[in-house]
């Protein structure tokens, strides 16, 4: 583990636990990639905080607007069907990532940060998350809808990016 200290905009936490998913995908020879709505960039901007990650992190896809994730490979029927805040879509998003990027693990993020955006079945604070690995069987899927309130768009974000960099640990 290298444990020096580095320069950083970004919270401890969420550096420490993208210090946490390299240290652990690189003892186990794994390469990453993830694929982000709600977060923005924020899981990718953390993994790259720290210098030498580029032996397992191998590519961010930001697909923020639903264009930006059918141009990844989610089928536009998928997003249209189940809208960009759903199971299916956030699996797919998986899916393309480990596709595109060639990676061992992607996860994918999409989700509501607020302050507006939110309807009944789906308030400010939902976040769908997918993982997916290379080899696995497409149709055993790994996805969870999580609900993290109204935190605030910044404590949403921070919520998912925590999340999403726990689901990268093998």
């Amino acid at each position: 583990m290298n444990d020096t200290p580095i320069l950083t905009l970004l919270p401890t936490e969420l550096v420490e636990a993208a210090r946490r998913a390299i240290d652990a995908n690189r003892a186990a020879g794994r390469t990453v990639a993830v694929a982000e709505s709600c977060t923005g960039g924020l899981v990718s901007a953390a993994l790259t905080e720290l210098p030498g990650s580029s032996d397992v992190f191998l590519a961010g896809f930001v697909t923020y607007a639903d264009d930006a994730k059918t141009s990844i490979g989610v089928g536009s029927d998928i997003v249209e069907t189940f809208g960009a805040v759903s199971i299916a879509t956030g699996w797919a998003m998986a899916q393309a990532a480990l596709k595109r990027s060639g990676a061992d693990v992607a996860v994918a993020i999409t989700g509501i940060a607020g302050p507006g955006g939110g309807s009944e079945k789906k308030p400010v604070g939902t976040v769908v998350f997918a993982c997916a690995l290379k080899g696995q069987d497409p149709d055993d899927m790994h996805a969870d809808k999580l609900q993290f309130g109204d935190l605030g768009r910044g404590g949403v974000r921070l919520q998912a990016a925590l999340k999403a960099l726990e689901l990268l640990l093998p």
